[in-house]
C-alpha cells in the first residue's frame, strides 16, 4: 500500500469525528444553519489561515538540506496561498460582517488550540508533521466546501461575494490533492510517515472542535477582545 493510501485509511476514524460534528451534518443534510453561524465560521477560517503563510515558512525554514524537495514543495503552496485570509475577510463583510471586528478579535479556544499545535509540531516534534495539516484542511475543502457554498447561499440568501473562500478552496484544493499525493508517496522515511500521520489524526479532531465550538458559540460578531494579529 502506498503511504497516501495508509494514511487515508489511518485515519479515517478522526476524519469520522470532524464530519459527525453536528454544524456540518446540519449543513450535509440541507438543514438550516444560521447567520451567525456562517459569520462565526468566517471568522474563525480567518484566524487560522492567516496563519497559513507563516506555519510553511516556518515548516520550511527548518527542513534539512536533503529535503530540499519538500522546501520547493513548500515554496510552492506560500505562493498559492498569500493574502487568502483577505478573502475571508472580504466574504465576511458580503455578509453584513465587521472587517475591524474581526481582525482585532481573539479567536474561538478550540481555533486557538489548532494553530497553536500546528506552530509546536513544526516547532518541538517534526516539521514534516505539518502536511498532516494539509492533509485535514484541503481534503475537507475537496468534499465539503462548494456543496456547504451552495446549500449556505441557498438557506441565506447571501450574494456569491459572500463564498469566494469556500468556493475557491473547493476547486482550488483538487489540484492540491492530487500533487499531495504524489509528495507524501515519495516520502520515505518511518518516522516521518509516523509524524504526518499522527500530526493528521490530531488535526482532524482539532478542526472537528472548531466545528463543534462554533455550533454553541456563533455569536453574530466575533468578540471584540483587541489582541494582536
Amino acid at each position: 500500500m502506498s503511504f497516501f493510501n495508509d494514511l487515508i485509511a489511518r485515519t479515517e476514524t478522526q476524519r469520522q469525528y470532524l464530519l459527525e460534528a453536528p454544524l456540518i451534518q446540519r449543513c450535509m443534510q440541507g438543514l438550516p444553519l444560521t447567520l451567525d453561524e456562517y459569520r462565526c465560521f468566517l471568522a474563525q477560517a480567518y484566524h487560522h489561515v492567516k496563519h497559513t503563510v507563516p506555519l510553511l515558512m516556518a515548516f520550511g525554514s527548518r527542513l534539512r538540506m536533503d529535503q530540499e524537495p519538500y522546501r520547493e514543495a513548500i515554496a510552492e503552496y506560500i505562493e498559492e496561498e498569500l493574502g487568502h485570509q483577505r478573502w475571508v475577510l472580504n466574504d465576511l463583510v458580503a455578509a453584513g460582517g465587521d472587517r475591524e471586528m474581526t481582525v482585532h478579535s481573539r479567536p474561538l479556544p478550540a481555533t486557538e488550540l489548532m494553530v497553536a499545535y500546528a506552530y509546536d509540531t513544526i516547532a518541538r516534534v517534526n516539521p514534516m508533521a505539518f502536511f498532516g495539516m494539509v492533509l485535514v484542511l484541503e481534503g475537507t475543502s475537496i468534499n465539503l466546501a462548494t456543496q456547504a457554498a451552495d446549500r449556505i447561499q441557498q438557506q441565506l440568501a447571501l450574494p456569491d461575494s459572500a463564498f469566494s473562500y469556500l468556493r475557491s478552496h473547493g476547486s482550488l484544493d483538487q489540484e492540491h490533492m492530487v500533487f499531495f499525493e504524489k509528495l507524501m508517496n515519495s516520502v520515505d522515511a518511518e518516522e516521518d510517515r509516523e509524524a504526518i500521520t499522527h500530526a493528521a489524526q490530531m488535526f482532524y479532531g482539532l478542526y472537528g472542535n472548531i466545528f463543534r465550538e462554533i455550533a454553541t458559540q456563533s455569536p453574530s460578531q466575533p468578540m471584540p477582545i483587541a489582541v494582536g494579529s
